[in-house]
C-alpha cells in the first residue's frame, strides 16, 4: 500500500500546524482539544518547520516544571523533521517511524510542501489491512476459489 493510499483511508485531510511562536500551553491545549499527538510546526501552514509532539512537552514539563509552558514552541520543536512523500510504501514509512523512534510524519510534494499527515498507527492500519488481503487472496488460492 502506498501513502496516497493511507491518506485516501482516513477520515480528515486536514493538516493542523501552529506557529513557532505560539506558546508550549497553546500548544498542549490544541493537541488536547484536536485529541491529536503532535503537530507540524510551520510559519505558513504549507511548508513544515518541524514537529511538536505530546512527548516533547511531557519532557519540557519534566525538566522545567510549570514554566515550561511559558515557552516558545520553536525552542522546544523537533527541527529534525522525517517527511515522506505519496508514492513511498507504507512498509519502507513504518520501517522509517520505527527505526527513528518517531510516530507522526507529513507528507510532501515533490517542492517540499505538506499534502497530508500520517502517523505510525496510519501506516499499521494500512499494512495490516495489506496483510489481510493477502491472507484471503492465498486462502483462496489454497482452497481453489
Amino acid at each position: 500500500m502506498l501513502v496516497n493510499q493511507i491518506l485516501s483511508m482516513k477520515a480528515t485531510a486536514e493538516i493542523i500546524t501552529i506557529r513557532p511562536d505560539a506558546t508550549v500551553a497553546e500548544a498542549a491545549k490544541l493537541l488536547s482539544d484536536r485529541r491529536i499527538g503532535a503537530v507540524v510546526v510551520s510559519e505558513d501552514g504549507t511548508t513544515a518547520h518541524g514537529i511538536l509532539s505530546e512527548r516533547d512537552i511531557v519532557r519540557a514539563l519534566g525538566r522545567n516544571g510549570p514554566a515550561a509552558l511559558d515557552g516558545s514552541i520553536g525552542d522546544l520543536m523537533t527541527r529534525k523533521l522525517e517527511t515522506c512523500v505519496i508514492s513511498e510504501n507504507a512498509l519502507t514509512v513504518l520501517e522509517r517511524m520505527t527505526e527513528g523512534r518517531f510516530r507522526h510524519m507529513p507528507v510532501v510534494d515533490g517542492e517540499g510542501r505538506m499534502i497530508g499527515f500520517i502517523s505510525i498507527g496510519d501506516a499499521v492500519s494500512a499494512r495490516l489491512k495489506e496483510l489481510h488481503a493477502e491472507k484471503e487472496a492465498l486462502t483462496g488460492m489454497i482452497m481453489g476459489v
